[in-house]
């Protein structure tokens, strides 16, 4: 959506479309996330009226998609993969194990046993 796309974006890594989207999601779900919370609240809350709890309801409905944390995926924040990624680190699996390997990762070191 362009209404919500950043005009400058602080992405450090691999760009394509996909990883433009996605970080577009995640600063639209950060954003909204608050009011998301209140309204998903006043819907659940037994005690309110029941007109107040369908307007939260219909408010809720009517907010964007981007909104939503089911739209955030994890991605490879070097590559921009989308499978295989350790989410600990947000690094598809080639990535870690060359960082890995190079020790740019610290605490990780190959398993000798």
């Amino acid at each position: 959506m362009a209404q919500f796309r950043a005009k400058k974006l602080d992405l450090g890594c691999y760009i394509n479309v996909r990883v433009i989207r996605d970080h577009t999601k995640r600063k639209v779900y950060e954003q909204y996330e608050t009011q998301r919370q209140a309204l998903r609240y006043i819907i659940r809350n037994t005690t309110l009226p029941q007109r107040a709890r369908a307007q939260a309801q219909l408010q809720l409905s009517q907010m964007h998609c981007y909104t939503r944390f089911t739209q955030i995926k994890n991605r490879c924040t070097e590559g921009g993969k989308g499978r295989g990624v350790f989410r600990h680190f947000r690094m598809a699996r080639f990535n870690f194990r060359q960082n890995a390997l190079e020790g740019n990762i610290p605490g990780v070191k190959k398993a000798s046993w």
